[in-house]
């Protein structure tokens, strides 16, 4: 039996670019998700059914993880750079695989940064320092159609 040569079931790294600034891998991301509201209708007549219209996409706020390295410096001030100039973003959040490679990737619309926390410095609690980048954006594209 040919076995197969793609690791779909796991990930350990997630990269991130904005606007094709590369801001680094980070080991963790949640809220890579949508919800469509939906409203319910029961047309007059029909008793076995209901009828559900999509009404709007929303998309929760992405957490990004990682430990502390020297990419936090750019991370941060790409955050304040963003602050100071009101221009839309796109991004890109890719999943890589242990040997680096691309298993899939989500491209974002319209993409602002709510909150980037580094480390906690205490010496009483020897833990790994890391950099927490919190980003909202406008939902999901297909490259090469905005």
């Amino acid at each position: 039996m040919e076995r197969n040569a793609v690791d779909p079931g796991t990930t350990h790294r997630f990269r991130l670019v904005i606007d094709g600034i590369d801001l680094g891998v980070f080991t963790g991301c949640t809220g890579l998700s949508c919800t469509v509201e939906v409203e319910q209708y029961a047309e007059g007549g029909r008793n076995d059914s209901t009828w559900y219209l999509p009404k709007r996409v929303s998309f929760p706020p992405l957490v990004l993880t990682r430990p502390l390295t020297a990419e936090a410096e750019k991370t941060s001030q790409w955050v304040i750079d963003v602050v100071n100039d009101s221009r839309q973003r796109t991004g890109q959040i890719a999943s890589l695989s242990a040997t680096g490679a691309v298993l899939a990737k989500w491209d974002l619309l319209n993409v602002v940064p709510i909150s980037w926390s580094g480390p906690n410095f205490d010496v009483s609690a020897p833990m790994a320092a890391t950099e927490v980048l919190e980003i909202v954006h406008h939902g999901f594209f297909k490259a090469g159609t905005t």
